[in-house]
């Protein structure tokens, strides 16, 4: 029996801390950690989270009214940030306490600062540092 509520997917591969909850249409992929006291919850669309992201201490990924959650391959999702109906990139990190809220799409290869909030609908491309409240692109980075 699992100890995640039905309709959760965990690869096996994939390591879930016992004080993490996930509820719902979860899917965490391969080699991908979850640490204590975030929190996954998925009741109409679908939370994804990509191949050997972290998702780290007292996070929030939740969908939005009418937008999934996906978090790209080889992402960072720092402590106590929320996503919610959004999008995010392989490679991107996505900095501590920061927000991502519904329909927004940040590109491949980016970094979101500690403690933006990037309002509903923006739309990031790849290799680009986003700050501020509202978040704004602030640096482009170069591309390896």
């Amino acid at each position: 029996m699992s100890r995640w509520a039905e309709g959760v997917q965990v690869h096996p591969s994939a390591f879930v801390h016992e004080r993490a909850l996930l509820y719902g249409n979860v899917v965490i992929g391969p080699q991908v950690s979850v640490w204590p006291h975030a929190v996954v919850r998925a009741e109409v669309h679908e939370v994804r989270i990509g191949a050997r992201s972290n998702i780290q201490d007292f996070v929030m990924l939740h969908i939005g009214f009418a937008h999934p959650t996906v978090v790209g391959e080889d992402c960072s999702i720092t402590h106590h940030a929320t996503l919610h109906g959004c999008c995010i990139g392989d490679r991107t990190m996505v900095g501590i306490n920061a927000t991502v809220m519904d329909g927004v799409t940040v590109g491949a290869n980016s970094i979101v600062a500690g403690h933006s909030i990037l309002v509903e609908g923006a739309q990031f491309p790849d290799n680009v540092v986003i700050a501020g409240v509202p978040g704004k692109i602030v640096a482009r980075l170069l591309q390896g």
